[in-house]
C-alpha cells in the first residue's frame, strides 16, 4: 500500500502547479481584457484553446491521481474482506474504551476498527510517532462507524480523538495503543 505521506506531497505538488497555471490565465485574460496588453484583444480561439487545455489538464490529473489514494481500492471490494482482526472500541465520556492496553497487529493485517459512541460526536484516528495522521474517521452516536485498514508495515500509533467534543476532548489521546509488528510465519 503506497503510504499516506507520499501521496498528500504528490498531489500537493500536482495541484499546486494546476493551480499556479489557472492563476496565470486569470492575470492574462485580465490584462487583455483591460487593455493593459498593447491594446489587444483577447482572440476567442486562443482563450478557448488554453481553457480546453486547462479542463483536459485538470480531469487527466483526477483520472491520474484516482488509484493512488491507498484505501480506495480496498473500500471498493470491502464486501468481500474479511478482516483479520476486529476491535470493538467505545468511546463514552471523553474516553477510549479498548478491548485490551494495546491493540497488536500483525503486518499485512486488515482490520477492521468498530468504534461507537454512547453519548458525543468523537473522532478516531490514528497517529504516527512524528504526529502525522495515518487514518482517521467520525464517530457518530447510533450510527455504524467502523473502518477497515491494511497494515503493510511495522510501527506504533496513538489514537486521538479528531473531533471537537467540548473541552475535555483535547485529552482523547491514547500514546502507543496501536502496535504492528512482523507477522509470525509457520516452519
Amino acid at each position: 500500500m503506497v503510504d499516506s505521506t507520499m501521496v498528500l506531497t504528490g498531489q500537493t505538488i500536482a495541484y499546486t502547479m494546476y493551480c499556479l497555471v489557472i492563476i496565470l490565465l486569470v492575470i492574462w485574460f485580465a490584462i487583455k481584457v483591460t487593455g493593459k496588453g498593447n491594446n489587444t484583444a483577447v482572440k476567442p480561439a486562443l482563450f478557448y484553446i488554453f481553457v480546453g487545455f486547462l479542463t483536459i489538464l485538470g480531469v487527466s490529473l483526477h483520472i491520474v491521481t484516482y488509484n493512488t489514494i491507498p484505501w480506495a481500492e480496498m473500500d471498493l471490494k470491502r464486501s468481500e474482506i474479511t478482516p483479520d482482526k476486529t476491535f470493538n472500541i467505545t468511546v463514552k465520556d471523553h474516553q477510549f474504551i479498548m478491548p485490551s492496553e494495546k491493540l497488536v497487529i500483525n503486518v499485512n493485517d486488515k482490520v477492521l476498527f468498530d468504534v461507537r459512541s454512547e453519548d458525543l460526536t468523537y473522532g478516531f484516528g490514528l497517529f504516527r510517532s512524528d504526529n502525522s495522521m495515518l487514518f482517521q474517521m467520525q464517530v457518530v452516536p447510533g450510527h455504524r462507524n467502523d473502518l477497515l485498514w491494511y497494515f503493510d508495515r511495522e510501527g506504533v500509533y496513538t489514537i486521538r480523538s479528531t473531533e471537537y467534543s467540548g473541552p475535555k476532548g483535547a485529552f482523547m489521546i491514547l500514546k502507543d495503543a496501536v502496535q504492528v509488528v512482523p507477522s509470525k510465519t509457520t516452519n
